[in-house]
């Protein structure tokens, strides 16, 4: 949920499981021919931001390169963004969240260094994009969203595109999934001051954690930690981003619930 500009290529209060709005949803979870026609229109456009804003941008992973022309970025998006759905750059989405960058949900996910079927912990579903990516990777995915109305609208939208096996819960992300725990990767998509421990606690052994870190309203770093043993991390900083705060859980409920 943030920006990257070309020159930096180089509790346990979750409370409510969006099960039921899945199940609820069991009977859209096929597109509509209208939905199919509109995604053809798109494929040329998703062509070219694969080629122009993916790979020309150092991104090699051939499966993260399939999962960007795979996703249909522009499900994901305001009505009011259409134009822009496969632009390089990130769109709002409302309640102060964005939709990421394309390069960084790519280089994020590249990142990860992900196997199919390992469990990957998100930490801001926002629009559900870049569930969807780690989706088509092969990632048994578990994301957490704060703000209830994006939960909601995340959840619609992933069923009706078929990612039924997405796991989905509102919560507080700094306290992370610890019944589902530990998690082979994790993915934060909103930037905290600093690490939060519950998630490193969360990490497996051998596992991979990409997270923004830095001042609210500014620019942060974005680190690759590797969990080496259970007190030695490895990290390395990939560079300059821009992402949105990570929100926390305000006394009395979660926002706009």
């Amino acid at each position: 949920m943030e920006s990257m500009s070309r020159k930096w290529l180089p509790v346990l209060a979750a409370v409510v499981i969006i099960g039921a709005i899945l199940a609820g949803l069991a009977f859209a979870r096929r597109s509509s021919p209208q939905a199919v026609e509109d995604d053809a229109a798109y494929e040329q456009a998703r062509a070219l931001m694969v080629e122009d804003g993916i790979v020309a941008w150092g991104v090699t992973d051939p499966a993260v390169i399939e999962a960007m022309g795979v996703v249909a970025r522009h499900r994901f998006v305001p009505q009011d963004y259409l134009d822009q759905a496969y632009e390089n750059h990130p769109l709002p989405i409302g309640y102060g969240q964005t939709i990421s960058q394309p390069y960084i949900v790519a280089l994020m996910t590249e990142t990860l260094g992900l196997e199919s079927g390992r469990k990957v912990l998100e930490i801001g579903t926002g629009s559900g994009y870049q569930a969807a990516v780690l989706a088509e990777v092969g990632a048994d995915v578990y994301s957490i969203e704060i703000i209830v109305p994006l939960a909601e609208a995340a959840a619609e939208r992933l069923a009706q595109l078929g990612y039924d096996d997405i796991q989905l819960r509102v919560g507080d992300g700094y306290y992370g999934w610890p019944e589902a725990a530990p998690f082979d990767a994790i993915i934060v998509t909103a930037a905290p001051d600093h690490v939060p421990q519950p998630l490193l606690e969360q990490l497996g052994v051998g596992g991979v954690m990409v997270i923004p870190i830095g001042p609210p309203g500014g620019y942060q770093e974005l680190w690759r930690l590797r969990r080496l043993s259970e007190d030695k991390v490895e990290s390395t900083n990939l560079g300059g981003v821009r992402f949105v705060p990570l929100v926390r859980q305000a006394e009395g409920g979660f926002p706009d619930e």
